[in-house]
């Protein structure tokens, strides 16, 4: 940078104003600090030049895989693409620049926007009462759990402390329920992939709080039996919550309120197209009927004389389990994408993610095992048992994928399904995608016939081969080299 842009003037004691060029940048009062804090000296930094510093940061990015350049069939996860509009929309100086701590009069777009989520998400749930709260979809299941213990405390039920999971859940059910003071029970699958309605009957009692059931389950699959499910744990007196993570496959077309779910969560950014991964932004909305609504976490959004304002008065609710009403930027992506699409898109998001997940299992089954091998939802899992005898396993077939240029499946998930290779389209993509992916899994089933040993030692295109992948979490190996 040319030494003669930059110009420091004095703008009060103590603060110094940065003049680059035209633009006044103010500057950070260093008399506030700690003289051991600060610098005697500048920092030794390298020095480089404009071109030489671009080509190294494109260069990085370039070794990045994501879904702008690549395929993500991660099931179960939902890595569909994120509209540039919405995010566009959210960074806009109205929606950024404000905070909660602000006079609710200059928060009203912001909080009507909230209650319109809200409305729309208990319209599309068919469960009336909404907190937009949690932070993420395990924090909303987490919430969903205080939330009944709750209603059972109040109810005089406290022994109500098992909650009911079938073996095919996500492992963040059985966490939830520890963590919310609760035991977990598991309920095996049937032939079908279903809940074994026997094993649950046999499990069910007095003490039976809530069964927690994925609908679509983690096979990809309705389960069919859901309002008798319903039935046997209403009858005992206890709740359906509902693992809303793969609301995208019927959002539209039917209402878990409506087949008997008393509450659930929402991942937004599988159903709703908002960000996801790396730790946050997160989202994860509870919606719960009305008998369990005064339960709800604070604070809530409330209309007074046509004003809107956060309210923390609800003296039965479970109080607060993190900041504010919810992650704003993440939620308004989610109310664009809404108001986007209306109804009628929405429906047509589902109809077209079960139309891709069946596509692909019907190409793909002759050369690929798929245990549950019907009409599935929004994804479906195979796995490598015609591929056994050579020896290649899930982790091959994921590795040699990224050779050819798309992100791998979810593997090894759900554990019901030995070897599991789980496979979501996501409504967001073409055929001609689907048609390429479906041609390289051929391919590579071929490799495992002919050449099963280039598959085992895949991947052979990036700077680093096989990992352990384990260590690599917790250790990872970090270098850095001078050019």
């Amino acid at each position: 940078m040319n030494p003669d842009l930059l110009l420091f003037e004095k703008s009060s004691p103590g603060r110094r104003t940065l003049r680059l060029g035209a633009l006044d940048v103010p500057q950070p009062d260093l008399t506030r600090l700690p003289a051991g804090a600060l610098r005697l000296a500048p920092p030794a930094l390298p020095e480089i030049g404009e071109l030489d510093l671009v080509r190294h940061y494109t260069r990085l990015s370039k070794k990045n895989m994501s879904i702008v350049d690549s395929f993500y069939p991660l099931g179960s996860c939902t890595m569909k693409y994120n509209p540039v509009l919405h995010e566009e929309a959210a960074a806009l100086p109205g929606f950024t620049d404000i905070h909660p701590w602000q006079d609710a009069g200059r928060l009203q777009g912001a909080l009507a926007i909230l209650r319109d989520l809200e409305r729309d998400f208990a319209e599309i749930s068919g469960l009336p009462c909404v907190s937009l709260h949690p932070a993420a979809g395990a924090q909303g299941e987490l919430a969903s759990l205080l939330v009944a213990r709750a209603y059972f405390a109040e109810r005089g039920e406290g022994e109500r402390t098992t909650v009911l999971i079938p073996d095919s859940a996500h492992g963040t059910n059985p966490a939830s329920a520890a963590v919310a003071g609760m035991r977990a029970v598991t309920v095996v699958s049937a032939a079908d992939g279903g809940v074994d309605l026997d094993d649950l009957k046999t499990k069910v009692g007095a003490d039976t709080a809530v069964f927690m059931i994925t609908n679509p389950s983690t096979l990809g699959l309705f389960e069919e039996r859901i309002a008798e499910i319903a039935d046997i744990i209403h009858d005992a007196g206890g709740l359906i919550y509902m693992d809303g993570a793969n609301l995208n496959a019927i959002m539209g077309i039917t209402r878990p309120g409506d087949f008997g779910a008393d509450m659930m969560h929402i991942n937004v950014h599988k159903t709703f197209a908002t960000p996801h991964g790396g730790g946050g932004p997160g989202a994860g909305p509870i919606c719960v009927t009305e008998a369990l609504g005064p339960y709800l976490p604070l604070p809530r959004i409330v209309e007074d004389e046509n004003r809107l304002r956060l309210s923390e008065e609800a003296p039965d609710s479970i109080g607060m389990l993190r900041g504010w009403a919810g992650n704003f930027s993440v939620l308004l992506r989610a109310w664009c994408y809404l108001r986007r699409l209306g109804p009628e898109g929405i429906r047509r998001v589902s109809e077209n993610a079960v139309l891709n997940a069946n596509y692909l299992r019907a190409r793909l089954r002759e050369r690929w095992h798929v245990p549950f091998d019907r009409l599935c939802m929004h994804e479906f899992v195979a796995n490598t048992r015609f591929q056994r005898e050579a020896g290649v396993h899930a982790i091959d077939v994921a590795k040699r994928l990224i050779d050819l240029g798309h992100h791998p499946p979810t593997i090894y998930f759900p554990l019901v399904v030995p070897e599991a290779l789980m496979m979501e389209p996501t409504e967001t993509e073409t055929r001609e995608t689907l048609d390429s992916f479906v041609e390289d899994m051929l391919r590579i089933a071929d490799e495992c016939d002919q050449t099963p040993e280039l598959v085992k030692q895949a991947p052979t295109t990036t700077p680093v081969s096989r990992l352990d992948e384990g260590r690599a979490v917790k250790q990872p190996v970090l270098r850095f080299r001078a050019e």
